[in-house]
């Protein structure tokens, strides 16, 4: 259990991952005042000595008020390292039984949830300094490992091994240990969705093709 000493050692350490992560973060005050990100985690960290000692009600009690203050959900049963960076944090979840190592980022929208009502293990579990895009979705008990990142939007449903990069929907790794498929990050990746609505529209023109071929057979027929 973590005793005062060591909640201010993690502060310090959420902190300082924000400074050197952050390159909009002005001073220590500057975060601890406005960074919405820290103050989830700060709220999170009570909440879950709470927890762990038996008090769920009121640790559940505290995280949903840390929601209502800062827009991000944390459950206090949830295992989060040191170093975690909420940026942004908007409609950011993360889930009972999800675990992040030290280091990671998480941006706005990003869920780490999980795909039933079953118990158990039910939520992802994240390695040291995974970056996890803006609007990602990690649904499942599996793990993503250290230095793994996950693009914007992406829906990972699966294991994603180190030092890798997934994406789309659902994902798939497009660079591992250093070996590109192609350079990306979480704003230059390919749209699944943009993808298929091209692919739709090129099958919608060839079908108009045929009607007015069709068409034009009648009319000669006609004549």
């Amino acid at each position: 259990m973590l005793n005062k000493s060591s909640l201010l050692a993690v502060l310090r350490d959420d902190v300082n991952s924000i400074r050197e992560r952050d390159p909009a973060a002005g001073s220590d005050i500057e975060i601890l005042l406005t960074y919405s990100g820290l103050h989830a985690v700060m709220i999170y960290r009570v909440a879950h000595r709470l927890h762990v000692n038996g008090f769920k009600t009121a640790a559940r009690v505290i995280s949903q008020l840390g929601r209502l203050i800062t827009g991000i959900e944390i459950h206090p049963g949830a295992k989060i390292g040191k170093g975690l960076f909420i940026d942004h944090g908007s409609g950011v979840v993360i889930g009972e039984t999800a675990e992040i190592g030290d280091y990671c980022t998480l941006y706005q929208g990003a869920t780490l949830g999980g795909t039933g009502k079953g118990k158990g293990k039910r939520h992802p579990t994240l390695g040291n300094n995974v970056m996890v895009g803006c609007g990602a979705k990690v649904l499942g008990p599996f793990k993503v490992g250290d230095n793994a990142k996950i693009a914007a939007n992406a829906v990972v449903l699966e294991a994603v091994p180190e030092n890798a990069t997934a994406v789309g929907v659902p994902a798939r790794v497009v660079r591992r240990n250093g070996v590109r498929v192609n350079d990306l990050d979480q704003i230059h990746i390919p749209d699944p969705v943009s993808q298929e609505l091209c692919r739709q529209r090129a099958r919608i023109e060839q079908l108009e093709a045929k009607i007015k071929d069709l068409k034009n057979t009648e009319k000669d027929e006609l004549k």
